[in-house]
């Protein structure tokens, strides 16, 4: 029970990572206030995760505004007396391209939801974090410290390698404030983002499934691709208090297909 009555505030919950983050703080002891844009998802969610709804609370969140993003905090203490910890999931990470065919309209919102919102909630959380302690776990990316294999995805790679560099700085600003913030950065992730993409390529190339999949798993030291429970973990774990000491820090949990 890494969590046992601690309250975790989780952005961008869905159908993949972010429901497991936030099913993998109730399952270690924790409360979970989850935050997202479509409330059916957040509905969703919290039933499957807490039928009983005494461990999960939820509101419709968009990372862009400000207000809610406070609103989101607020719900976390008045509902549960505090804020322990946020784990950020939320991210647009739909647009494909590189620098030729840039549409910086576009990067310029990809920009504004995964490093501002990001910075946002952040923001939004202090003072429950200030109370007490606490950690901020930012999901990152592989392709933010390294070239991608596969799909070509600047502006996303590009605005979580800004984030990594926004976490040394808020390691350092807060930690006085016993708040420690760290990065989990996944590689390919066996969930619905990746399931689709073998499905597509599959379909678009004429071969079974299972060579695409075997063409991902090749590239990793280990025989099996992370999963989306994998990443959840591997937050679990920084949001923790078994992660007191660490702060700063960028973890890859790819099975090792990038080696640090």
């Amino acid at each position: 029970m890494l969590l046992q009555g601690k309250t975790v505030i989780v952005s961008g919950v869905g159908a993949g990572l972010g429901h497991q983050v936030a099913a993998a703080v109730v399952r270690d002891g924790g409360n979970a206030v989850l935050g997202a844009r479509t409330e059916a998802n957040l509905a969703k969610s919290a039933a499957e995760i807490d039928p009983e709804g005494a461990h999960t609370a939820y509101l419709p969140t968009d990372i862009t505004d400000e207000g809610q993003c406070a609103a989101l905090a607020e719900l976390a203490q008045t509902r549960f007396g505090g804020i322990d910890a946020v784990v950020h999931v939320a991210a647009w990470d739909s647009y494909f391209g590189g620098l030729e065919d840039a549409d910086f309209g576009t990067w310029s919102q990809i920009i504004d939801v995964n490093l501002l919102g990001t910075l946002r909630m952040t923001r939004a959380c202090l003072s429950g974090l200030k109370a007490g302690g606490g950690s901020v776990v930012i999901v990152g990316t592989q392709s933010a410290v390294a070239a991608p294999n596969e799909v070509q995805q600047a502006a996303y790679a590009a605005s979580k390698g800004a984030l990594t560099s926004a976490m040394y700085s808020m390691a350092r600003e807060l930690g006085p404030h016993r708040i420690r913030v760290n990065t989990v950065l996944p590689g390919w992730m066996w969930g619905p983002p990746v399931q689709a993409f073998v499905t597509f390529t599959a379909h678009t190339e004429g071969v079974p499934e299972a060579e695409v999949h075997a063409r991902l798993t090749e590239r990793m030291a280990l025989p099996d691709l992370a999963t989306d429970g994998d990443v959840a973990d591997a937050a679990v774990f920084l949001a923790s208090d078994r992660a007191r000491a660490i702060t700063g820090q960028s973890l890859l949990v790819n099975a090792g297909e990038l080696m640090r």
